[in-house]
């Protein structure tokens, strides 16, 4: 292992955890929308990083790729998601979202 890994294992496990802080520490939906997504570019650098050092970096491009085909269905969704729970609810926070209960 290189010692270039060794910074992206750094810098991939600094953005996973700075999503799961913002996940932890949020109530907004759009912010929690957001964690959502560093904690997932985190696991892009995670991936990428280890096809590097492994020496198959084509696999693991061919893998973000397909990952971010998916994070693309999955973040128009949440969006429009979000965009009901405000029209609905006119505020952003994840407290009002048991007033949705049917």
């Amino acid at each position: 292992m290189s010692n270039t890994w060794y910074l992206y294992m750094f810098f991939a496990v600094a953005l996973v955890l700075a999503g799961l802080i913002g996940l932890l520490l949020k109530r907004n939906l759009i912010k929690l929308f957001i964690a959502i997504e560093v904690v997932g570019k985190g696991v892009s650098l995670l991936l990428l990083s280890t096809g590097f050092a492994k020496g198959s970096i084509l696999t693991a491009q061919a893998l973000v790729v397909t990952y971010i085909v998916i994070e693309v269905s999955l973040v128009a969704t949440a969006l429009a998601l979000i965009i009901n729970v405000y029209r609905h609810g006119k505020s952003l926070d994840v407290r009002g979202l048991a007033k949705l209960k049917g």
